[in-house]
């Protein structure tokens, strides 16, 4: 129910909900449950439920969890868009013209996702337990890739860097990456983040 207190639009709320409706099936039925567990996707998800509740801590954790790999993301894809170089491969996958392009467009939604978990951050406050807890959830979902699913798959690199072969042990390269990741991608987001954006209100 829309009230007088309520600060995110419900045509936001309602367009986002419409666009997850379409990209989880399609994505269930062209990549496998499985691929929900990549960041973005989780962000993208967990956004969402952000939106309805208007939760400043699930937001503010996505935002750590992914704004700055999805800016990685953004110049990877308008570099081969406008030069046709590759200049990171994260990317790579758009510019493969045996996926449909209904599903690469619907992929599309990293190039709004870093700006709207922004503006959502910025509208609910931003929570600083986001860093710390985003870190235990990351360590979850990256133990669920690591023991769950194919290395095929390399879902959120956890088995190597891209396609490159790994030249160390498993178990030392999931804990190096373990502790890189929170050190090197969410501890300056968190700082910037905590910088810039207002706080969230007291309960």
């Amino acid at each position: 129910m829309i009230t007088d207190s309520q600060v995110i639009p419900f045509s936001a709320e309602l367009f986002y909900t419409l666009f997850v409706c379409v990209l989880v099936p399609t994505y269930w039925r062209h990549y496998g449950v499985a691929n929900f567990l990549w960041f973005s996707d989780l962000a993208l998800l967990i956004g969402l439920a952000a939106t309805w509740l208007e939760s400043p801590l699930l937001a503010s954790m996505q935002a750590v969890s992914v704004l700055l790999l999805e800016v990685v993301w953004i110049i990877d894809f308008l570099v081969r868009l406008t030069t046709g170089k590759q200049v990171i491969g994260i990317a790579e996958y758009m510019f493969k013209s045996d996926e449909p392009l209904f599903l690469r467009g619907l992929s599309l939604f990293h190039l709004v996702l870093p700006f709207f978990l922004v503006w959502l951050v910025y509208a609910l406050g931003y929570d600083s337990r986001a860093w710390i807890l985003q870190i235990f959830l990351f360590w979850a979902v990256m133990l669920i890739c690591f023991f769950f699913t194919k290395p095929s798959d390399n879902i959120n690199w956890v088995f190597g860097i891209g396609t490159q072969p790994r030249k160390i042990s498993p178990g030392l390269y999931l804990a190096l990456l373990m502790l890189a990741v929170p050190i090197c991608i969410y501890l300056p987001t968190y700082f910037f983040l905590d910088a810039v954006m207002p706080r969230r209100s007291a309960s």
